[in-house]
């Protein structure tokens, strides 16, 4: 429970920082106060805000042979894989992928229940810092976030809560792979937001404006959030008033845009695929 001398504390780093910034020669140094005020933001912050959500799990089923769990590392490598009991609401671990090496490595035969390891289940409403705590302090570095009625509303990773302190780290296992951008019939996409600007216009023209090239943003979700005027939550719409073309927020976490839809696209280039 938090108290007023917390709170006290708090108010008074908040304006610590304000002040550094604001001074010409800073004794606490920009990334310094970066950290420090993601993590006062964290404080507060419910881990729902920051997980994975259920459409974008990727899990495989506990009876799957070992070539379909190969095959999903191909084609999107991360290194722990939940595994699930018939469905997705009935999680019963998750594999870590270097026990699958290992035991590859050793030519022996396995089944997913054999290097199976345990994951913690917490509510949507616990804080990020307390689950941090938890995870450290329990060595699970996985958990899913489960509703009332016991079904699954998305995971949480360790990794995901010191990102949401440090900013993005990328996963040891996982390959780059490039920012792709789905066109849909109906004049729509699906697009990550990683994807480049230069490479969006490159499609379908000069759409953006001069001011707005000018924000020091590379990717459509610096764009939208530049648009915005703040980054903004799943489910948000941003409309770009000057082509008509409107961003639907899919994925976004407290830092950065993730995913999002494009509605209203124009007609592509000539000679674009």
């Amino acid at each position: 429970m938090r108290t007023s001398n917390d709170d006290s504390l708090r108010e008074a780093i908040e304006e610590l920082i304000e002040e550094e910034e604001d001074a010409p020669h800073s004794a606490v140094a920009r990334h310094e106060r970066k950290l420090i005020s993601n993590i006062l933001q964290l404080r507060d912050l419910p881990v729902s805000r920051v997980m994975v959500p259920r459409v974008d799990i990727m899990a495989i089923e506990i009876s799957a042979p070992r070539e379909e769990l190969i095959k999903m590392l191909a084609e999107r490598p991360h290194s722990r894989i939940p595994v699930y009991r018939g469905d997705l609401d009935n999680i019963v671990g998750f594999v870590h992928i270097k026990d699958i090496v290992a035991h590859i490595a050793d030519g022996h035969s396995f089944e997913l229940k054999d290097i199976l390891r345990d994951v913690l289940v917490v509510s949507p409403s616990m804080r990020v810092l307390d689950l941090l705590v938890q995870l450290r302090q329990s060595k699970v570095h996985i958990a899913f976030v489960v509703d009332e009625f016991g079904g699954i509303d998305g995971l949480i990773t360790i990794s995901d809560l010191i990102e949401a302190i440090v900013g993005e780290i990328d996963d040891e296992y996982a390959f780059d792979i490039d920012p792709q951008l789905i066109e849909r019939p109906d004049r729509s996409a699906i697009a990550d937001a990683r994807y480049a600007i230069r490479d969006f216009e490159g499609k379908y023209g000069n759409i953006f404006t001069e001011d707005e090239e000018d924000e020091d943003v590379d990717t459509l979700g610096g764009l939208v959030a530049a648009i915005a005027g703040h980054v903004p939550t799943r489910g948000e719409i941003i409309r770009h008033a000057a082509s008509g073309i409107e961003f639907e927020i899919l994925d976004a976490d407290p830092r950065r845009v993730t995913r999002v839809r494009i509605r209203n696209l124009p007609e592509k280039k000539t000679g674009e695929p």
